[in-house]
């Protein structure tokens, strides 16, 4: 009976179709994240595509397949976010830097490019 079940489960998962697309040892590149705007919109995108499917009732094999899927979308934005949220902080401390020995133009140039960044993840 639980071979049967086991049978059953893994012919379920490999007729998914977005898990068929995946060949074995392959895995799903994602929607890429090349500038942190984009990463922000997919972020988005595919954090309510996966909130619309967590909500439902009961999860099929197919809805799973979809989140395998998605997660790949969300880990590129996720990485792309990090990386600017680095340079942002690097900014953010020559902000830093330049108020404390009063450098008005270090402040006003890199507070400018901190804020250019600031303002896509928080409009």
């Amino acid at each position: 009976m639980k071979k049967l079940a086991l049978t059953a489960l893994l012919t379920t998962l490999l007729a998914t179709p977005a898990l068929a697309e995946e060949k074995p040892g392959e895995h799903f590149e994602g929607e890429p994240s090349g500038t942190l705007a984009e990463a922000v919109a997919n972020f988005s995108r595919y954090n309510q595509e996966l909130a619309d499917l967590l909500a439902k009732d009961e999860l099929t094999m197919p809805d799973v397949g979809e989140i395998h899927v998605l997660t790949y979308t969300l880990e590129n934005a996720l990485g792309k976010i990090s990386e600017e949220i680095e340079e942002m902080a690097e900014v953010l401390e020559e902000v830093h830097l330049g108020s404390e020995t009063g450098n008005v133009e270090r402040v006003r140039s890199n507070g400018e490019i901190y804020l250019e960044s600031a303002r896509i993840l928080i409009p």
